[in-house]
């Protein structure tokens, strides 16, 4: 190697640091595993070479051939790995391999457990698979030269994996990367070549290029060959152009974590090929776990689009609708050009058709994973639930569809797990049962709870608890399915239909005509704050209840669009009471009107609290029940 130039000792980012730490101290259960992470990297310098070429091909120096090469040294104890990808200028040196990931390094350390094999987890995730390797080194050199860039620009970057790095500027005559590993004491196996071809086999075999092995030769040094020989020890083809017949499951699964830079199994995927009026390949796969930034809706997220087998991008995103950003996986089309970019991609008719098939694709895997493995399914809907609930605004033809991968709590189980799909709600429905009853709330015990239940549980009829903040903002959006409209039970005139007989809606109307007197009075000591008072068909135990508007805005929307700051229309309750419970027997034959009035409104208010909504003047509230109180204990 030539003289170095321009050496500095930089510090490393504190949070790489802490990471480097926890690395020495062995942070992967599985050590092995920094070769797959050092190759990935490799791999994706390939691919990023071969996309900036298609605008410049010079950026290619006369070498279109693409590889990744393994050497080691017993003696010296090393294990090289080079490739001839886009290789690192000084400051990209200094930048990626100095921090972490250059976003997402906070949520890294904030994620952490103590728990070294679930922290190993987190690895690649953030793009910090690079410093895997001090694993098994305690020393790493980085000899590295960007593509485009003269010889004499090669940058050398080396740490010992403590407080900082060394950068220098070095001669090197070929673009891309080598790294150079010198393994710590103990960690000696790793300079072996069958068990370096083992790790590939068993991590990298999927790499879409060739990974070549220095070969060993025993015996008489004249048996060597003048020249080096090299044997390709991966298969060196992209894995979703092969028949699915011919990719096990472990290399789908292998392939996964490649692109995902996740480290647990896939729960399902689906490997497609459509030829015809379009042709291409997807392979696409529903990860076991949530990524940190999953609710950012403005996160990176998309496929790997790939034409004619050539990379194109990372995290094309125009492929699937924002509800499933969880997917991932690799879209490989022949209809679209090699020098397509975003733009093209956002106007292209073509990508229309193809987010069209592989939604679809998307959610047949989902409904073969919850018919098939609906323990799967469970985890899935734990991780992914509420991203799904997104869908049918934001995919009208979908919707039936998205409806049926829905999960529910309801009043049938009692630990409040969202395991109802609505298909099991209407096999279990009452007999002339015509509607799908729900009710929205902050917390499952305050809907478990309410007192809008009364009536569904006096006739056995199952009503949905939803408790997610963007359950009612869902509903306004899911108005029916399988021809069942959904009604809130919270909402309105309650009708149960058929469920309900001639003899009880008889009887109801003429208790509502017994009461009309009561009704007047508290309409008169309850004023403004509400927009009407009536007998209550809901109540068999409470003795009142606050019923929403029918075209009012719930408690959860408005209580989220108050947090975001917009202006809320404003709307008035319904009060309903119970006439046959004894404190509203009592209130009807209150004579005194100023205790009528106290009486009236610590109802309205506990009323209130039993909707889980905050009550407008508390002070007010306690006020009176002291003054009750006082009255009942004199």
């Amino acid at each position: 190697m030539s003289v170095e130039t321009q050496k500095e000792t930089l510090g490393f980012q504190t949070e790489v640091k802490q990471l480097l730490h926890l690395m020495i101290h062995s942070l992967y259960s599985n050590k092995e595993i920094f070769l797959r992470e050092l190759i990935s990297n490799a791999s994706d310098a390939a691919d990023k070479l071969r996309f900036e070429a298609l605008a410049k091909p010079e950026l290619l120096e006369g070498g279109a051939e693409l590889k990744i090469r393994l050497t080691f040294d017993k003696d010296a104890k090393t294990v090289t790995l080079e490739d001839n990808g886009i290789g690192l200028s000084r400051e990209e040196a200094i930048a990626h391999l100095g921090t972490i990931a250059k976003s997402g390094t906070a949520d890294f350390m904030k994620n952490l457990t103590g728990d070294h094999k679930k922290d190993s987890h987190l690895i690649g995730q953030f793009g910090v698979g690079f410093y895997s390797a001090f694993i098994v080194a305690d020393k790493v050199d980085v000899y590295s030269r960007r593509a485009g860039l003269a010889a004499s620009e090669g940058v050398h970057w080396s740490s010992k994996g403590e407080g900082d790095f060394e950068v220098a500027t070095v001669e090197k005559a070929e673009r891309g990367t080598r790294i150079v590993l010198h393994l710590k004491a103990g960690e000696e196996e790793f300079a072996d070549g069958w068990r370096l071809r083992n790790i590939v086999k068993k991590y990298s075999d999927h790499i879409a290029l060739p990974i070549e092995l220095l070969k060993e030769f025993h015996g008489e040094e004249k048996d060597k060959p003048a020249e080096p020989e090299w044997e390709t020890v991966n298969r060196a083809s992209a894995l979703w152009t092969r028949g699915r017949t011919e990719v096990k499951d472990e290399e789908y699964q292998e392939f996964y974590k490649h692109v995902a830079h996740d480290y647990e199994n896939p729960l399902s995927w689906s490997h497609n090929k459509v030829e015809g009026k379009l042709e291409y390949t997807s392979l696409l796969y529903v990860p076991g776990r949530a990524p940190f930034d999953l609710y950012q809706r403005e996160a990176p997220r998309g496929l790997k689009l790939y034409v004619q087998r050539v990379f194109i991008m990372d995290q094309a995103d125009e492929f699937l609708p924002l509800y499933l950003r969880f997917i991932k996986g690799v879209v490989d089309s022949n209809d679209l050009s090699l020098n397509v970019s975003r733009e093209i991609l956002q106007k292209d008719p073509v990508i229309d058709s193809m987010k069209t098939a592989l939604t679809k694709r998307v959610l047949d895997m989902l409904e073969k994973l919850a018919k098939n493995e609906p323990e799967q399914y469970k985890t899935f809907w734990k991780n992914f639930g509420q991203v799904l609930k997104e869908g049918p605004a934001e995919d009208f033809a979908n919707k039936e569809k998205i409806a049926s991968l829905l999960r529910f709590a309801s009043t049938a189980g009692d630990d409040g797990e969202q395991s109802v799909a609505l298909a099991d709600y209407l096999a279990r429905a009452k007999e002339g049962q015509d509607k799908i009853y729900f009710l929205t709330g902050e917390t499952y015990a305050q809907v478990k709870n309410s007192p809008h239940l009364e009536v569904f549980r006096k006739k056995g009829i199952e009503v949905l608890l939803l408790t997610d903040r963007i359950d009612e903002w869902l509903m306004s959006y899911l108005s029916e399915f399988d021809g069942k409209s959904f009604v809130d039970v919270a909402r309105g005139d309650l009708d149960l239909g058929k469920l309900d007989s001639e003899e009880d809606k008889k009887a109801q109307e003429e208790i509502a005509k017994t009461k009309e007197g009561l009704v007047e009075r508290l309409k008169g000591a309850l004023g403004e704050q509400v927009a009407q008072v009536r007998v209550s068909h809901r109540l068999t135990d409470s003795p009142a209840i606050l019923a929403i508007g029918e075209q009012d805005l719930g408690l959860q929307m408005r209580q989220i669009l108050e947090a975001s700051g917009q202006k809320v229309p404003e709307s008035k309750p319904i009060f309903e009471i119970n006439p046959a419970h004894p404190l509203i027997e009592k209130l009807d034959a209150e004579p005194d009107e100023e205790r009528f009035a106290d009486l009236s409104h610590i109802l309205f208010d506990q009323a209130a609290l039993a909707a889980g909504d905050s009550l407008k003047d508390p002070a007010a509230y306690v006020q009176r029940l002291n003054k009750l109180l006082v009255e009942l204990s004199a």
